[in-house]
């Protein structure tokens, strides 16, 4: 006969996982709200109970109470109980040690402790007071994992462990994280919610200011801390405490003296050191770290002439000095996970708190009643002794004896046995009275736990007691300051003046700053370009006048746009090279800067108009460029064989002329172009014949000045091609049209010419133009020396050059040398 046992896989899994869930959060990773301790860490402190291992008793080898806790309770690895062990006598992980350990027991650099068999430890003087009266039945018992023992099921803690030390976990579904805070507060709390059991988690907080870790530093919890404590979730932020120090020679220096807590001190000395090495943190000569048994000391030296609070701000910013905590104050109530409030936390402290007093006096009571009991009997045979010692000398018998002296004097039977075992010694004057005493004593102590059972008002009484002399004995001094303001990161920008300062980037890729009295305390009646070239091979190619506070958005040929504040360039005299590019931004390979622009704020009615090289225009609003990763951010999207020539800041009434390689350019209105979002390709400028592309996009902006008294348009478009041929031509011979076009004629493009590289819209007055040569010649020429023709010429020669030379590049500099409308120039 076969039986069907067939079991459905899915109600299966469900109970297996349910029962696994269970015990994951029950047994292992969520602590218990009455002694805040997890069942690893209850059954060590209770293992070295049992130990006699307590604070006035000589220390054991970590391996003998590791050996106990795995044999008798906890039937796991061993590491992960010494590991436990270790965290609980770390002064750097527990606000207040549990565990008095001797030896090495790990760093806050990461270091891990020495083996278990060379550390010892015993209870803390603290811990103590978590198994304060448990030999009085105060907490329930349960058998250990193999029924041979008995272990608590919690410790009667007089202390409110889940707050004191906080803990953290990760069960299934569901995760703890709470930090540690000051005993005395706590205390203070507890008791004002004793007196005062209708008060809501804002009037703890009065007493309760906040976290208190081990390892100091400061924080600030604002609305954050206070959704923890009346919702049971929130998050702070962690600061550790910097200082300036003053050193000869008048340099000074940042010393970190307190770090976040739980935060690996060698991990951050590394990252300091990491952002130092990349130039994300600027001014430091010196990184150490020197710090000892006394305490946490890391040290950056400065340069001479680094501003300190920029520095702290950049430390705040990039490293875990600041780092958020989120608290999720999760514990275990009755067998379930609750997310708990700090007036619940400590309301459920104060219920277990009259439980474990309650069963405390019962067993004393019980106690008392059964010594007293025993003393009335004793007493009232000294009363009779004579009689007393007739009836047992002619007594056959002890159990003859018991049963006349239960008769005559009215005795139970344990009076009658006490009377008997009862030592002769007892008769002297002495003893009986020392009897009487003692009989007095215990009437009035079993009154008084009477009064414990009965009235709530002493039993109040008590627990408050108990809990002030607790916090008189083991209280100790704030050690996290917490701050009223909030913690948001110093504005470097309110530590910068927001100075005028001039930008230069050069062909080769160098940039800097220089403020704008450099230049103009230059004499104004020579060429103008003092302080701009920047070597024999190489030229400027963008400047702008701007100011400090501004945004510098840099887009490359790639079509990607990195964003800098102008003070983050580096400063540099009118005759300094510069830094280069690639110091400031993750630029690839074969990606340079092709367009420069600096903006005050991203307005979404302004717009960034987009030219390719494959004759692809897009206007995008500005607003979309606000936000930007440090790696950068894709401005345009591109086709493969694609690159981004020209971004400019237009408005609705500025028009736009596309010049090509081959010599055709068109001519139409930004208004016709509708915007689109920021990850578009575009839509076609100019139709491209052949392997035609576009080498420049000329904005032309309405200009009232532009036009002279006869109302002649002054304004030219210079264009240049790479055999040293060049020609102004009038504006207003370029006709409008609708974008999309094959275009008109712009230069007449011959073997002799080569083909054009660029052009430029350029005035009538006197200014300066530089060409850049395959040979890595610069040239300069005056722009009045190149004839203003008509659109389909070839132009004139500007200059004679080899054979197999050609221009690579041109720039047109301004006689004042800064750019009229304060906008960055750039061909």
């Amino acid at each position: 006969m076969t039986t069907n046992n067939t079991v459905s896989i899915k109600s299966e899994i469900e109970k297996s996982y349910l029962e696994y869930s269970l015990s994951v959060i029950i047994g292992r990773a969520i602590p218990d709200v009455r002694d805040g301790l997890k069942p690893v860490h209850r059954r060590i402190l209770y293992a070295m109970h049992e130990l006699g291992n307590s604070y006035n008793r000589a220390y054991k080898k970590s391996a003998r109470v590791v050996g106990d806790v795995i044999g008798k309770y906890h039937p796991h690895g061993d590491q992960s109980v010494y590991d436990a062990l270790v965290r609980m006598a770390q002064d750097f992980s527990m606000r207040d040690l549990v565990v008095d350990g001797q030896g090495n027991f790990g760093s806050i650099d990461g270091d891990a402790a020495a083996a278990m068999r060379y550390t010892e430890v015993r209870m803390s003087r603290l811990a103590s007071e978590f198994l304060a009266d448990i030999e009085k039945e105060t907490v329930d018992f349960r058998p250990n994992y193999d029924n041979s023992l008995q272990e608590p099921a919690v410790l009667p803690t007089k202390v409110p462990n889940l707050l004191l030390n906080g803990t953290s976990g990760i069960a299934v579904g569901m995760a703890t994280n709470i930090p540690p805070h000051n005993l005395g507060e706590l205390m203070d709390a507890t008791l004002h919610l004793l007196d005062n059991p209708e008060c809501t988690p804002r009037d703890l907080t009065a007493f309760v200011k906040g976290p208190d870790f081990p390892t100091a530093a400061s924080c600030y919890g604002g609305r954050g801390l206070m959704d923890a404590y009346e919702t049971g979730r929130g998050s702070i932020k962690i600061r550790g405490t910097v200082a300036v120090e003053e050193k000869k020679g008048g340099r000074e220096s940042i010393v970190i003296s307190e770090i976040p807590f739980a935060l690996n001190k060698s991990s951050l000395v590394e990252k300091i050191a990491a952002l130092i090495n990349d130039k994300r943190i600027d001014g430091v000569s010196d990184l150490r770290d020197e710090s000892d048994r006394k305490g946490i000391r890391i040290v950056l030296d400065l340069k001479k002439g680094a501003i300190p609070d920029i520095i702290i701000n950049m430390l705040y910013k990039f490293t875990p000095l600041e780092s958020s905590f989120g608290i999720n104050m999760m514990a275990v109530v009755g067998s379930r996970p609750m997310l708990l409030n700090l007036k619940s936390i400590l309301d459920y402290f104060l219920q277990h708190r009259r439980e474990v007093i309650l069963r405390r006096t019962r067993f004393d009571l019980d106690k008392a009643e059964k010594r007293a009991h025993i003393l009335e009997g004793l007493l009232i045979a000294l009363d009779n002794i004579d009689e007393v010692v007739r009836i047992i000398r002619s007594s056959a018998t002890a159990l003859e004896a018991k049963s006349r002296l239960m008769e005559r004097f009215g005795l139970s039977d344990v009076q009658s046995q006490a009377i008997l075992d009862m030592r002769l010694q007892r008769l002297v004057n002495l003893e009986q009275e020392k009897l009487r005493e003692e009989f007095a004593e215990l009437l009035k102590k079993i009154e008084y736990l009477k009064s414990i059972l009965t009235n709530e008002e002493v039993l109040k009484g008590v627990i408050r007691e108990e809990l002030s002399e607790v916090r008189r004995i083991f209280a100790t001094p704030r050690k996290t300051v917490i701050l009223e303001q909030d913690l948001d990161s110093i504005d470097i920008e309110d530590l910068i003046a927001d100075e005028e300062v001039v930008l230069t980037l050069s062909r080769r890729g160098y940039i800097k700053r220089t403020t704008l009295d450099s230049y103009q305390q230059q004499k104004r009646g020579g060429k103008g370009i003092s302080g701009v070239l920047t070597g024999d091979d190489d030229f400027v190619h963008t400047f702008c006048s701007t100011s400090n506070h501004q945004y510098l958005l840099l887009f490359t040929n790639r079509g990607r746009m990195h964003q800098l504040k102008v003070h983050q360039v580096p400063e540099g005299g009118r005759y300094a090279k510069g830094s280069h590019i690639a110091n400031l931004l993750p630029l690839d390979k074969d990606e340079h800067v092709t367009t420069a622009l600096t903006v005050r704020e991203f307005a979404e009615h302004n717009y960034f108009m987009f030219v390719t090289k494959r004759g692809m225009i897009k206007k995008t609003s500005a607003s979309l460029y606000a936000n930007v990763r440090s790696s950068g951010v894709r401005a345009v999207n591109l086709r493969d064989d694609d690159e981004l020539i020209m971004v400019r800041e237009i408005n609705g009434r500025d028009e736009l002329i596309l010049v090509t390689a081959e010599g055709t350019s068109i001519r139409f209105t930004s208004a016709e172009i509708r915007p689109i979002g920021r990850g578009a390709t575009g839509v076609k400028g100019i139709a491209l014949r052949g392997s035609d592309e576009v080498v420049a996009g000329v904005v032309v902006r309405p200009d009232e000045e532009a036009v002279d008294a006869s109302g002649e348009d002054r304004r030219l478009v210079l264009t240049i091609s790479e055999k040293g041929y060049g020609k102004r031509t009038p504006v207003n011979q370029y006709r409008g049209q609708s974008r999309g076009g094959k275009g008109i004629i712009n230069m007449k493009v011959t073997p002799k010419t080569g083909r054009v590289v660029g052009a430029v819209v350029t005035y009538e007055s006197k200014e300066e133009v530089i060409l850049l040569t395959s040979g890595n010649k610069v040239i300069r020429l005056s722009s009045e020396d190149i004839s203003v023709i008509g659109r389909a010429t070839q132009g004139v020669r500007l200059v004679r050059m080899e054979e197999e030379d050609r221009v690579a590049a041109f720039d047109l500099i301004k006689d004042s040398l800064i750019a009229p409308d304060g906008a960055c120039e750039l061909e």
